[in-house]
């Protein structure tokens, strides 16, 4: 009986030191518990086996052979669709990062939907690159909080903030400008890192 380890050897591989998608499949089903893996090979095996029997004659070893060699790619096939499926949720499962770099010892008030925030910020990807600041232009910037009038990460991270208080965001791309990007400083799919500085509140009166 042909293993399911034989199957990767032969079916997995690089080249040039690449790693190719398909590996993805290895490294998925070693992932697994092995006894689990080996139950459902046997599985596999012992039904390729009974089917290859019923074939007569010379041909008979080779249909068994072929039969689990197709069972096999079935197997890996399926793997692979396991671990897109699974980078796919992880890349889409990002969230928003706060951190608190400035704290206030005394915050009658804190940021909340429908208050009017001014801000002082400065934005940067990844890399470095700085794409704007209030700070260059000397003017904070004036904005109504979960109102939808910035981004997401904006909307969601600036919650429960104090006069004088700064954060750190950092905002992956479905809370920021998403696969479009705001071109040409903020390219599609970016994660932006934002310091944050909240000046004053402004909130409407309760009646």
């Amino acid at each position: 009986m042909i293993s399911y380890g034989e199957i990767l050897s032969r079916g997995l591989g690089s080249r040039g030191g690449r790693v190719e998608q398909r590996d993805l499949a290895g490294l998925f089903l070693g992932w697994l518990q092995p006894s689990i893996l080996e139950r459902i090979w046997s599985g596999v095996a012992a039904a390729a086996t009974r089917g290859g029997s019923r074939v007569q004659g010379a041909s008979g070893r080779t249909g068994a052979y072929a039969m689990q060699v197709r069972h096999g790619a079935t197997l890996l096939a399926l793997a692979l669709c396991a671990v897109f499926s699974l980078g796919l949720g992880t890349e889409g499962k990002r969230k928003l990062q706060i951190g608190v770099k400035k704290r206030v010892d005394n915050c009658p008030i804190k940021s909340r939907k429908g208050d009017v925030l001014h801000m002082h910020y400065t934005g940067k990807l990844e890399d470095g690159t700085e794409f704007d600041s209030s700070l260059t232009r000397d003017q904070p910037f004036i904005f109504s909080l979960g109102t939808g009038q910035v981004i997401k990460g904006w909307d969601q991270g600036l919650l429960g903030m104090c006069e004088g208080e700064k954060r750190k965001l950092v905002i992956p791309s479905e809370l920021g400008y998403g696969d479009r990007g705001a071109p040409p400083k903020i390219p599609g799919g970016a994660t932006l890192i934002f310091e944050v500085e909240l000046l004053k509140i402004e909130r409407r009166q309760e009646f």
